[in-house]
């Protein structure tokens, strides 16, 4: 079968025949029906080198997948073949007690993990491929009624990523809050609608693009602004001079996090979703009092479920222009120029 492998460090992937996978016990082959294509794989091709992480090429690419079950291994219950599934991309070891809860991306017992700290198209093999091997059946969830692969799949990083995020800060976001989102791109757009769909808060969207601004108005923010030095007392003129309940950065680089920390509020939270290696100086009256500070990564199997239950109702839909395989170069090209509005699939 064709897949789009990235083969060494601060390289572009290539298409190459593999074999097509068998399952093993406990294991399901997935015929992929669409596979994101993420900022964060940009990242492997040019900015890793060995040591960044546990793991090294050779893998086939594409960590944000849905498809239809293939073949079950042996031992497998509650699938069928032909069924629509979403792949849950981080895959943790299984026992430890993140991992029983679902939340692999913070798995304890990474030793015991397929990959350490990785996942199919993170260090295994992913879903930019006609099959993806799921070396757990845990790690399927079934899509549920009016949503398709191709709408699916970026659901399952660019959707679960900032859901996760809001969804922690939920009680903060009451009638009369307000939410700041920096960096209205792939995962960006989808925290607005989840921010509109989930919460009662007020959206302040804010991007460099005034064409990705114009997408934000479209999912329902209730301002959006042109980053600029003006930005902060503009935002802090809109929250009544409090500042935002909450701020998600999805760029993470220096001047946005510094953004994030001069329109909190006390008592706020700011979370850095992007990886834009951005550092942030901490002092006593350097942030509001009380602002909690934190990153995450990825979200929980049953976090996962919900976005899927909000992506078939219409109410989290992820902007998409759909690639061929054979196109995959392109589309991540694209995604690096910054001329890509929301999320690229690739459909093999």
């Amino acid at each position: 079968m064709r897949a789009l492998r990235l083969l060494n460090w601060k390289s572009e992937p290539e298409l190459t025949e593999v074999d097509e996978p068998s399952p093993g016990p406990g294991e399901v082959v997935v015929k992929v029906g669409a596979a994101g294509a993420c900022h964060s794989d940009l990242h492997l091709m040019h900015d890793f080198t060995a040591g960044a992480v546990p793991w090294n090429p050779p893998f086939t690419l594409g960590h944000e997948n849905a498809g239809w079950v293939h073949t079950l291994g042996a031992g497998v219950t509650g699938l069928e073949v032909g069924q629509p599934v979403a792949v849950y991309g981080p895959w943790g070891c299984g026992t430890c007690p993140r991992c029983r809860l679902g939340i692999d991306p913070y798995c304890e017992n990474p030793a015991g993990a397929p990959v350490p700290g990785g996942g199919g198209g993170l260090g295994l093999d992913g879903g930019m491929a006609e099959y993806e091997l799921v070396p757990d059946a845990r790690h399927l969830v079934p899509l549920p009624d009016g949503l398709d692969p191709v709408h699916a799949a970026p659901l399952t990083d660019a959707g679960l990523t900032p859901y996760h995020a809001i969804r922690r800060s939920w009680p903060k976001l009451p009638p009369g809050s307000f939410a700041v989102v920096i960096g209205v791109g792939g995962l960006g757009h989808l925290g607005v609608q989840i921010l509109k769909a989930t919460t009662a808060a007020r959206v302040i969207a804010v991007d460099t693009r005034p064409d990705t601004l114009r997408l934000a108005q479209e999912y329902g923010a209730d301002e959006v602004m042109v980053s600029s030095d003006g930005t902060a007392d503009e935002i802090r003129r809109i929250t009544g001079g409090r500042g935002a309940d909450v701020v998600l950065d999805f760029v993470g680089a220096d001047p946005t996090v510094r953004l994030g920390a001069a329109v909190a509020r006390t008592v706020g939270d700011l979370t850095i979703v992007g990886l834009g290696g951005g550092t942030l100086p901490v002092s006593f009256f350097g942030v509001p009092y009380e602002l909690s500070i934190q990153t995450t990564y990825w979200g929980s199997r049953p976090e996962l479920i919900e976005v899927l239950d909000l992506g078939a109702r219409g109410l989290v839909k992820p902007k998409i222009t759909t690639f061929d395989l054979a196109d995959a170069p392109r589309a991540y090209q694209q995604l690096s120029e910054g001329t890509l509005e929301g999320r690229a699939v690739i459909v093999p």
